[in-house]
């Protein structure tokens, strides 16, 4: 209920902005809401070219082409010259063209775009990766290995997940989507994830709302503790930074802070045993893992430390997917008792991972085509300044409030929030505090209202309960501890 209110809230008050800008002149063209294409330039108005200041006619006189950019000051102003031409009055011999001018670029797709890529960008790179990896998890299943995992991962999991039998299939689910996430598998997580809310929906008593065992999985996915942040240390190396892996331990300790808040709000409200003896050995054995491999990273020389850190999750990938299929080889007596094969098994589970990707088609693209309206209309903009400004006032830095953006937008939209990332250490560099704390932003929090519309979509949850409110406040301590954390590293 809480979702579906709030994309109904964001969604129309974002056309209703969209319509108030374009009846005081705000919005010279509407069209780009529609049809307009992420990057594209905005146009924000047309002049004859007779009406522009002198140095723009030469300028745009002295070229034999039809069509003639020229920039101005402002690296996001463009002139452009139509092919089109009109008469300066009627009856008139003398001609003069039309100059289109724009100011800035699209910051994401239009709606009709947005509903095509999400089919495209979304959807069936998301197919792929369901077909993969149900197709694995099938192994897993008809195997008896994740029955095994199950029951070597009861005695912590009844700890954390005291609704869910012992030894039930969930429990291997979830551990693989933590692995994943922890070892930045994004690839991989979400398949194991939603295989673990469908596993969570067969013991869920009311099929409508979501349980327990499925908040409290949800808000710690979403946390997303993450060991090694990849994608965020090749975006730096592409940037020029000095030293791209320097933020490495500050996302760490970001996400971990963010995924102890999950496990405290989510266990105070359903009251579970958070000092229990073996859930603090596992808290304080990852902590200590962590520890010991950081130690190790810092030993190493920086082209040491890059190759590490560039191959350490795919050589993870690749063993988990070589275990499976060994672990499989090694039990195929049991895949011909079920009248079957081990690829035939395999194939099966990728049959239904596609199946999943169709279902959660329509839950992703009306949260999507509600945030490109959100983006393009231009309130989030205004909002985002308006943040900017009252915490500036506030006594926060500037180059704190300079990567806020980052940080409110990345509930929203990963894409739209790396961009944002990208920008700020293009504008204020990569070794700046602003490019650094983005950065953090970027890599200690996940897509919130991608997330639930994906997971729940996926096993037709209507009531989420408290899931939306939790996670935005886990984002929130998340943006309060990055920016703590940075201050505290740089």
């Amino acid at each position: 209920m809480v979702l579906s209110r709030f994309w109904l809230i964001i969604f129309i008050s974002s056309l209703v902005f969209i319509f108030l800008g374009l009846t005081f002149n705000e919005h010279y063209n509407i069209d780009r809401i529609v049809n307009g294409t992420k990057d594209s330039p905005i146009l924000v108005e047309q002049f004859y070219l007779k009406d522009l200041p002198k140095g723009l006619q030469d300028s745009l006189k002295k070229t034999s082409k039809i069509e003639f950019k020229i920039q101005a000051k402002d690296s996001d102003t463009i002139y452009e010259r139509s092919k089109d031409s009109v008469a300066l009055f009627e009856g008139s011999k003398d001609y003069d063209y039309l100059v289109k001018y724009y100011v800035g670029t699209e910051k994401t797709d239009g709606i009709l775009p947005t509903a095509k890529n999400t089919i495209l960008d979304i959807i069936i790179p998301l197919l792929a990766y369901l077909a993969l990896f149900a197709g694995l998890m099938q192994l897993l299943i008809d195997s008896g290995a994740a029955e095994r995992m199950a029951k070597w991962l009861s005695p912590f999991f009844v700890k954390v997940f005291p609704s869910v039998p012992k030894n039930h299939p969930s429990i291997s689910y979830m551990t693989l989507n933590f692995a994943a996430n922890f070892l930045g598998l994004d690839s991989a997580a979400t398949p194991f994830g939603l295989k673990a809310m469908e596993s969570l929906q067969e013991i869920n008593p009311d099929k409508n709302k979501a349980s327990d065992a499925q908040i409290m999985f949800l808000c710690l996915h979403a946390a997303g503790l993450t060991l090694i942040p990849t994608s965020i240390i090749g975006y730096r190396a592409a940037a020029g930074a000095s030293s791209p892996a320097d933020v490495m331990l500050p996302c760490i300790v970001t996400s971990f802070i963010g995924t102890l808040a999950a496990l405290i709000i989510v266990g105070i409200r359903q009251r579970v045993n958070l000092l229990s003896t073996m859930l603090i050995a596992v808290v304080f054995s990852l902590i200590g893992a962590m520890v010991g491999l950081l130690f190790y990273i810092n030993s190493l020389d920086i082209l040491s430390k890059n190759q590490f850190t560039g191959n350490f999750s795919g050589i993870l990938l690749l063993g988990i997917i070589l275990l499976i299929l060994a672990y499989a080889f090694s039990k195929e007596r049991k895949f011909t008792e079920n009248n079957t094969t081990v690829f035939d098994s395999f194939v099966s589970g990728a049959r239904n991972g596609m199946q999943t990707a169709v279902t959660i088609f329509p839950y992703v693209l009306g949260m999507l085509v509600a945030i490109s309206v959100f983006r393009n209309s231009g309130m989030f903009e205004v909002l985002s300044k308006g943040i900017a400004w009252l915490f500036s006032n506030a006594g926060l830095s500037k180059e704190i409030t300079d990567s806020l953006p980052v940080a409110m937008l990345r509930p929203f939209s990963s894409g739209g929030s790396r961009g944002f990332m990208l920008d700020a250490m293009n504008v204020y560099g990569p070794d700046s505090f602003t490019g650094r704390l983005s950065c953090i932003f970027q890599c200690s929090a996940e897509t919130t209202f991608y997330v639930v519309a994906v997971y729940f979509g996926s096993i037709k949850i209507t009531n989420t309960r408290y899931t939306l409110s939790t996670m935005l406040l886990v984002d929130l301590i998340c943006v309060i501890a990055a920016i703590f954390v940075a201050s505290w590293f740089f």
